[in-house]
């Protein structure tokens, strides 16, 4: 089992997430109404196809980390040890299934990746990982402080893929129950009430050893079934 998690958390502080800090913004009039579509219908999509046109994510390249378009997807390399760096695109939303496909590009296996939900701000979010050693977590950030929910360490599922294949994730957040998938795989259901709506995004950080680099592509918000 892994013990090591977050130690060091660090936002994206760039001009063209304007909805990093305080309350997130209703989704955009470009996006379907929560309230009215279909279960399973997108709320939410982005293949990162269109760098000249990014939406909200936001971008970075300064000390610590680089978040970009690259290669058709968004990548996001972390050249600190002990740091976390995301993104979110501006959104608002309450539940939702929350769908992305990941591969290690470069760096170390100890490392750490995945989804995030009802992001409030910077110190207030929920985060659902995998690694690319096999291990997974569900964890939260409330006012600054991190717990991992439902379990004392991350565990490990062999339904994760190791080293530089791609994994598929899933984090449902739906009312109090948060669920995290991997290629298809139930790895862990937790309950909790803190935060019931909010931004949507991507994560990745690393341990000791610094040069983590993923790749995210396919990100789907789906209302759900």
């Amino acid at each position: 089992m892994k013990t090591r998690f977050f130690l060091l958390m660090m936002l994206l502080l760039v001009a063209a997430l304007g909805s990093a800090c305080g309350p997130q913004p209703l989704p955009s009039p470009a996006d379907p109404d929560p309230t009215a579509a279909e279960p399973g219908s997108a709320l939410f999509s982005d293949d990162f196809s269109n760098a000249s046109n990014p939406s909200a994510w936001g971008l970075w390249s300064g000390q610590g980390a680089v978040v970009e378009y690259h290669s058709g997807g968004l990548r996001i390399l972390v050249q600190e040890p002990q740091y976390d760096f995301w993104s979110v695109p501006g959104r608002s939303f309450t539940d939702v299934q929350i769908e992305t496909d990941a591969v290690k590009l470069g760096g170390p296996d100890d490392n750490d990746f995945g989804l995030i939900c009802r992001y409030q701000n910077e110190d207030n979010f929920y985060m659902l990982v995998i690694s690319s050693d096999g291990y997974y977590g569900i964890a939260k950030l409330k006012d600054g402080q991190y717990s991992l929910l439902g379990a004392d360490e991350l565990q490990f599922s062999s339904a994760i893929a190791q080293g530089q294949a791609a994994n598929n994730i899933r984090a449902d957040c739906i009312g109090p129950t948060l669920r995290l998938y991997a290629n298809g795989v139930p790895l862990a259901e937790v309950q909790d009430s803190d935060f019931a709506s909010g931004d949507v995004g991507l994560i990745a950080g690393s341990y000791s050893t610094p040069g983590v680099d993923i790749l995210f592509d396919n990100f789907m918000v789906r209302k759900p079934e």
